[in-house]
């Protein structure tokens, strides 16, 4: 395993560096990488020229799992910047929204537990093919959030992330 150094692009002061496994540095190194802020991580990214619209951007994760268009590639652990390969898989989009961490506005402490003020009561809720299921009213998160994870592993298997 390698790291890549990642600069900041123009304006923004965000850097670090990505991991890649030691077959991918001399390839990836040639270029300058940036990192960028996704919804819930950083990627590494860097801007490709093009002949119609004067450049475009490229993943770092896209470029090493060759990922073709439509497809999605997917950090298993949900950390953006480990682009080792053992971290990595492609998948279509719905699965790699099944693998997203909670959301930064959870309130709760647990994916797919929220607190339902009418009833006074845990809801525990989880999204498959597109649409929200309902699991169950309680009266502790806890058991809501043991509700989530087995429907979790029901639903999502190994996409499934209940962090």
């Amino acid at each position: 395993m390698k790291k890549i150094q990642l600069g900041g692009r123009k304006g923004s002061k965000i850097t670090g560096y990505a991991l890649v496994d030691d077959e991918d540095f001399e390839k990836l190194n040639k270029h300058k990488w940036y990192a960028t802020k996704g919804t819930n991580t950083l990627y590494a990214r860097r801007a490709v020229p093009t002949t119609t619209s004067g450049q475009r951007t490229v993943s770092m994760h896209r470029v090493i799992m060759q990922t073709p268009k439509g497809m999605d590639t997917d950090h298993i652990d949900g950390d953006g910047l480990n682009n080792q390969k053992e971290n990595l898989r492609v998948c279509i989009r719905s699965e790699n929204l099944m693998n997203q961490s909670r959301s930064r506005n959870n309130t709760s402490g647990y994916k797919g537990v929220n607190w339902n003020k009418r009833d006074k009561k845990w809801i525990s809720q989880i999204k498959v093919k597109g649409k929200q299921v309902h699991l169950g009213c309680f009266s502790e998160k806890e058991e809501a959030y043991k509700a989530y994870c087995e429907a979790s592993k029901r639903y999502h298997g190994e996409f499934g992330n209940v962090n």
